[in-house]
């Protein structure tokens, strides 16, 4: 299995930041668009309403949950999500905790499988998200970190993902220091620079594991 080692992503942390120009760029636009329309016709029109069913009989509420995100070139979009909390008229970002009392059971089965982030599959055919990337960070979130952190802003220089590098070697879940943030950064300059079909194809494999695992991290 390739690895990568927190040396080597720190050393590139360091170089001046180049952002991969590729013509395999229309080609990924192309892979995500057929992946994405199979996923969706084969597995998610039937996936979503046994994952509704299961929302709606969990806790009262909507069955999607929708939240602003940061998108290439820093342009907001609305991401999609299973809900997976309790319904709330509250607005105020606040992120999952280890234990959160607002996470139903079906949801926190949800999360650690990573089944929650399916909808976003919707988010690709709209050309919002890829399937591979840097996660996209909700709005507030993003306000904490964006002048703190050097290079913070170049992680939106490509398309975000449904799942990346970073997410896939574990670095996901609760980021209450700026030290797991920059963790993140490091790991998403590295996947910028260095990006290919077969490291998606990896990062692919890698959550597909996590998914049948469950991951611990995922709140």
């Amino acid at each position: 299995m390739l690895t990568y080692h927190d040396s080597e992503i720190g050393e590139l942390y360091q170089e001046e930041y180049v952002p991969v120009q590729t013509a395999n760029t229309v080609g990924k636009r192309v892979f995500d668009l057929i992946v994405a329309s199979l996923v969706i016709i084969l597995f998610l029109s039937w996936l979503l309403p046994l994952f509704g069913l299961l929302i709606k009989l969990s806790s009262p509420g909507p069955m999607f949950y929708t939240q602003v995100r940061t998108g290439h070139k820093n342009r907001p979009f609305l991401c999609f999500k299973l809900r997976t909390m309790v319904d709330s008229d509250s607005n105020e970002f606040q992120q999952a905790v280890p234990n959160d009392p607002r996470i139903t059971p079906v949801g926190k089965w949800m999360r650690k499988r990573n089944f929650d982030e399916l909808p976003q599959f919707f988010n690709v055919l709209r050309g919002e998200m890829s399937i591979v990337g840097p996660r996209p960070h909700a709005i507030m979130h993003d306000s904490d970190y964006w002048l703190l952190l050097p290079d913070y802003h170049k992680r939106y220089s490509i398309v975000p993902g449904i799942t990346g590098l970073a997410q896939a070697r574990g670095a996901r879940g609760l980021t209450d220091s700026c030290l797991k943030m920059q963790h993140r950064l490091r790991y998403d300059l590295f996947y910028i620079k260095k990006r290919s079909f077969l490291l998606d194809a990896r990062i692919f494999w890698w959550t597909l594991v996590a998914m049948c695992k469950g991951d611990k991290n995922a709140g």
